[in-house]
């Protein structure tokens, strides 16, 4: 796992086509902007695994 410091309006750049920016940073939570190409699937963790779910039980 790869860790970074960021500030609020700074960005990670992933693969030269996926930008993640801070937009708000608030006592415990963290607000993060994604912009990727319409083809690229932008999920939360929790809904990536619902889905994946969702394919390993469909026959």
């Amino acid at each position: 796992m790869l860790v970074f410091k960021r500030k609020a309006g700074q960005a990670i750049s992933i693969g030269g086509n996926v930008r993640i920016v801070v937009v708000v940073v608030e006592r415990d939570h963290v607000k993060l902007a994604v912009e990727a190409p319409r083809d690229v699937d932008v999920h939360r963790e929790e809904i990536q695994k619902k889905i994946q779910h969702a394919k390993e039980e469909t026959p």
